[in-house]
């Protein structure tokens, strides 16, 4: 059971004052305070103990019910397809400006370019989030403590978590996942007492928990939106969320910078699996980072094709120069469905010999049930991507203006 517990989390922290002893007598100026034990899967799983000001059940007000409505798109055919996301206009805040691209039972993937701040307080009731940072910095605030976060960082918020985003620039773009599973470091970057292995692409270091605890004793109206029952249920208290005066355990929210991760190269092209950074529940996250090419002689340092045949690829481009294709560009993102062979297309793998680096950066999901899509993806996609294998094999045509088949970069 151990290794199950402590292969999510990255180590034990603690943060602000806690007793001696679990469930034992705490108190602050002579007011007993509240022991929350916060953990997954019936008291088995990782967990943390919170010592809160209030009852987290103190509620003044119960607000209305919002159902998750999800607009389905279901195209004509079956085939690649590409979204350019670049110019999607801002709107919302970092919760409610989040737009559904695809999902399926295992995970929503979703576009936000929030362009209003946080009036209040979110807690995802449901899920587990990993929220990539193309664009800003800021804060996510959180009951567990401070979370700075910059461009290319990973936020990976529990589900049970109360936050909130304080941005500290104008642009804000995240790539944002959802999943009712658990989002957390591959098991086999890990031993049996859970530590990472020197084989693995990142280190404990790279890690970075909440950096301040800020306990807040403020009393007033305050509106906390919850994730729960596929919808928003929104609770009016009469405090703070941020109550608590410490806590400590293997539950809390965390990030990782893209920049951290160390690419796996080799003597041969290596397939992705080589580049996965998270694993969820019948899905992986993936980091394109860059990196040194294949080193044989007759090495091909473009992907081979390949076939998905129990997985659904999408990648989201995130900076660097894309080969020569320049139809994918920063903000695009291609998904290669299941059932469908997929790889660069013709004449790269020739022009790819003797390159020797990438400097190119993408962010991967690939999960292993179908995805749906939604009408805003309809609404992104160029309509022209299936046939770019074809168009670049006809004679005269030039491989630079006819992009596919980008998988593990060149």
């Amino acid at each position: 059971m151990a290794r199950g517990i402590l292969r999510a989390m990255p180590f034990y922290q603690r943060l602000g004052d806690v007793p001696r002893k679990r469930h034992i007598q705490f108190r602050d100026n002579g007011t007993l305070l509240t022991e929350e034990v916060m953990g997954m899967e019936g008291f088995t799983g990782m967990e943390s103990i919170l010592y809160h000001l209030q009852s987290p059940c103190r509620v003044k007000e119960l607000g209305p019910f919002e159902p998750i409505e999800r607009d389905e798109w279901v195209p004509d055919a079956h085939a690649h397809r590409h979204f350019k996301t670049a110019d999607v206009p801002a709107g919302g805040d970092p919760i409610t400006g989040r737009r559904l691209l695809m999902w399926n039972n295992d995970v929503e993937i979703s576009l936000c370019r929030p362009s209003e701040r946080m009036d209040g307080f979110f807690r995802n009731g449901e899920g587990d989030e990993c929220i990539f940072v193309h664009e800003g910095s800021g804060t996510l605030e959180t009951i567990f403590g401070d979370l700075p976060y910059k461009d290319g960082d990973y936020l990976v918020v529990p589900r049970g978590t109360t936050y909130r985003f304080v941005p500290e620039t104008d642009e804000q773009r995240y790539l944002v996942f959802e999943s009712p599973g658990l989002i957390e470091i591959p098991k086999r970057y890990r031993n049996q007492y859970g530590q990472l292995l020197e084989g693995a692409p990142y280190y404990h270091r790279d890690i970075h928990p909440p950096t301040t605890l800020n306990t807040h004793r403020d009393k007033g109206d305050y509106e906390v939106r919850v994730r729960v029952r596929d919808g928003y249920q929104t609770y009016g208290i009469d405090y703070h969320p941020f109550d608590v005066v410490g806590w400590d355990g293997y539950l809390y929210p965390w990030s990782f910078s893209i920049h951290d991760f160390e690419p796996i190269t080799g003597r041969i092209h290596q397939p992705p699996p080589s580049h996965q950074t998270f694993q969820g529940q019948n899905f992986v996250i993936c980091s394109f980072c860059p990196r040194k090419l294949d080193f044989d002689p007759l090495s091909i340092p473009i992907p081979y094709h390949h076939s998905n045949l129990q997985s659904e690829e999408m990648i989201y481009y995130v900076s660097g120069q894309f080969g020569s294709r320049r139809g994918v560009e920063v903000g695009s993102i291609t998904l290669h469905p299941s059932g469908l062979p997929h790889g660069p297309q013709p004449g790269l793998a020739e022009k790819s010999i003797g390159v020797t680096e990438t400097h190119e950066l993408a962010v991967m999901c690939d999960t292993f049930h179908p995805l749906r899509l939604t009408t805003f993806a309809r609404d992104l996609d160029d309509g022209r991507y299936a046939y770019s294998w074809y168009e670049a094999s006809q004679p005269g045509a030039n491989p630079d203006e006819n992009p596919a088949g980008v998988t593990s970069h060149f």
